[in-house]
């Protein structure tokens, strides 16, 4: 059978392609086609993803499955319903807090919450990104804060590609009844999304970029 293996950040670049196809036997799994790509992984930690949901070694793989091998994250564009409580945006232009903050307006938030974070120190960040798993997670995180702190509304924006010294690479805002409420969920949302979205960054400087290290993602 036939599967697609997707790759990013530094396996990407090792490969020279942002996806390759595999041939494997009938019956196989995840860490079958692990084996099969040994020698291009290295010494990389990964964590598997089957059909955009993270996975484990174990999980069977069938005839036209979409593997990804997710390096530790560090970190398509979509545009949320706007009557909808939660707004998730994955984008290559630049973000705008006026804009995020007019969509957690809400009149029955008594606090509201704006979560900035800026490149910093090096030259500029370039963000790469799974980014139909990522608008996913993205969506799924923000929807739990939700709930999880009775917030009135949420949004996510997060840049794709190069952003500048001290311009956002990623937005965070959250709306609720109390400031208790809204700055634990915005502060939530920002920490799952370090942790799970599958979004990497690379530093650049003057003596040249490197992938910034990251944490391994932990599965459904």
């Amino acid at each position: 059978m036939k599967v697609t293996v997707r790759l990013f950040a530094i396996l990407r670049d090792r490969a020279g392609a942002g996806e390759v196809h595999l041939e494997l036997a009938d019956g196989a799994r995840a860490d079958d086609a692990l084996a099969a790509m040994s020698e291009l992984v290295g010494e990389v930690p990964v964590m598997l993803a089957i059909n955009r949901r993270y996975a484990r070694g174990s999980d069977p793989l069938s005839e036209g499955d979409e593997l990804a091998l997710i390096p530790p994250v560090s970190g398509g564009e979509r545009e949320s319903d706007p009557d909808d409580l939660v707004s998730v945006t994955l984008t290559d232009r630049p973000l705008s807090s006026d804009s995020l903050l007019a969509v957690v307006r809400d009149p029955r938030a008594g606090a509201v919450v704006l979560f900035a974070g800026v490149t910093r120190e090096v030259e500029r960040l370039e963000y790469e990104a799974y980014a139909e798993m990522a608008v996913e997670r993205m969506d799924a995180i923000a929807r739990t804060a939700h709930a999880r702190h009775d917030l009135c509304r949420v949004a996510v924006a997060h840049r794709t590609g190069s952003v500048p010294l001290s311009e956002p690479s990623v937005l965070v805002a959250a709306s609720a009844p109390h400031r208790a409420e809204a700055f634990a969920g915005a502060r939530e949302v920002i920490d799952a999304l370090k942790e799970q979205a599958p979004i990497w960054k690379r530093e650049v400087t003057g003596d040249g970029a490197a992938w910034v290290p990251g944490v391994s993602p932990g599965t459904d």
